[in-house]
């Protein structure tokens, strides 16, 4: 009885084993699951669209008080989302058991991030988002204002509600149509680390802007001034995981995404602003949907053979290929760029080559081995803007000729051989010559 019990329970994990295998393949490289934690839950219909817009991509959203008692990442050692959406910029204490180190853990450990802050950011916001390489304004009263590149409307106000469009020059990022409507903005601008080199500005305030507190008169010179103020800025960690970072959170809301926009000194007047492509589009990127990378199918051979060796010899020629394809959100598609390049690497590359590419995800090469041995590799180290970095490498060691594998006379050694004889000639010349020499 206790092994036909055994037995049946093996034949369920078995069949329940591919099951968990396909719903969690890593051939989809996409975020699936999101926690979106929120201040006050009316934002879930005051940024509907936004939600929306995830949802229809075939996200399933989880939505959450950011003061839940019952906040977790992870179970059992298991993290139970792919990305995080913090729409909760007051926020003075996670509940549960997320906290800045939970949330750091959780996009070191590859997941994705957003980020939206306002006025009201707290003081975890902040040390969040300067985790990722990004300083918000110091004076917690200030805001971004532009008096040259706000938007118009009906009350001229105290232009903080900005009409952006110094956008990164990145299709990648923000699609491949372009951005025609100016992005409107209100909220707090923040500058970028310099010792950060990951983060980059998405959109950037005007020259003329400058972040301060517009209820009172500037006593000092404003700290953030300028197209330095990063309104929206974006990170690709080294494990390449990505955080969306604003200083808006107007900028998700269903307000904005509706509103009509005309930029100051512009007789342009647009039926609807561009955040609503602006953050699609955007976050298209941040949840892999687009800019992501795989390679696949790494070979090495001899030139005119097709199993790989052990070891190569010096002065072999050989041929080195991978195949390269893109995630499209649906599927994968070939790579197609001129800019891969591979080395054969022993302490420094001793071969670059770029490879060529037949329009269909693979790239190849050939070389000769130099006249060096020791133990190499093949190295790609591919980086490239809104893209997934590539980093290959496979070793393999390079011999010298053996005693027998030696041409039997070397071209180059002529002379050499020329000067060998020549004295044995000589020797013998001389041996004869002494021999018979009669001495007087």
């Amino acid at each position: 009885m206790a092994e036909t019990l055994i037995f049946k329970t093996l034949i369920s994990l078995l069949i329940f084993f591919p099951i968990l295998s396909n719903a969690f393949s890593p051939e989809n490289p996409t975020d699936q699951r999101l926690l979106v934690l929120l201040d006050d839950l009316a934002i879930k219909s005051s940024h509907s669209i936004f939600f929306n817009s995830l949802r229809s991509r075939g996200f399933d959203l989880d939505f959450k008080l950011a003061e839940d008692p019952k906040l977790s990442l992870k179970r059992y050692g298991q993290f139970l989302y792919d990305g995080l959406i913090l729409f909760s910029p007051s926020i003075k204490r996670f509940g549960g058991s997320l906290d800045l180190a939970a949330v750091l853990e959780f996009v070191d450990s590859g997941h994705d991030l957003i980020i939206a802050a306002d006025s009201s950011a707290s003081d975890l916001i902040r040390d969040i988002a300067a985790e990722c390489g990004v300083d918000f304004d110091e004076d917690a009263s200030a805001v971004v204002i532009d008096h040259t590149s706000y938007a118009v409307s009906v009350e001229e106000g105290d232009h903080t509600l900005i009409a952006s469009d110094d956008f990164i020059h990145s299709n990648v990022m923000l699609g491949d149509k372009n951005m025609e409507a100016p992005v409107l903005f209100r909220g707090i601008g923040h500058s970028l680390n310099a010792a950060n080199s990951l983060v980059l500005k998405v959109l950037s305030a005007s020259p003329s802007g400058y972040s301060a507190n517009p209820e009172t008169k500037l006593s000092k010179p404003p700290s953030l001034t300028g197209s330095a103020i990063s309104l929206v800025s974006v990170v690709q960690a080294r494990n390449n995981a990505r955080i969306l970072i604003s200083g808006s959170l107007d900028l998700f809301s269903n307000r904005l995404f509706r509103s009509g926009v005309q930029k100051a000194g512009s007789s342009t007047k647009h039926e609807k602003s561009g955040n609503e492509q602006f953050v699609t589009e955007l976050s298209k990127w941040i949840f892999h949907e687009r800019g992501h990378l795989k390679a696949v199918n790494v070979k090495h051979h001899k030139a005119g053979e097709t199993a790989e060796p052990a070891m190569y010899r010096i002065n072999d020629d050989l041929e080195y290929s991978v195949e390269i394809y893109e995630w499209s959100g649906k599927s994968w598609k070939p790579y197609v760029a001129d800019d891969v390049q591979v080395q054969f690497y022993m302490m420094s590359p001793y071969v670059l080559k770029t490879l060529s590419n037949d329009q269909k995800g693979l790239y190849s090469t050939a070389f000769r081995v130099p006249d060096v041995y020791g133990v190499f590799q093949f190295k790609v180290e591919y980086q490239r803007l809104g893209y997934t970095g590539l980093s290959l490498s496979k070793q393999i060691p390079v011999r010298p000729f053996r005693h027998n594998e030696y041409e039997r006379f070397i071209t180059a050694a002529f002379p050499y051989y020329g000067a060998s004889f020549s004295t044995m000639a000589g020797f013998f010349i001389f041996t004869i010559a002494y021999l018979y020499n009669k001495q007087s």
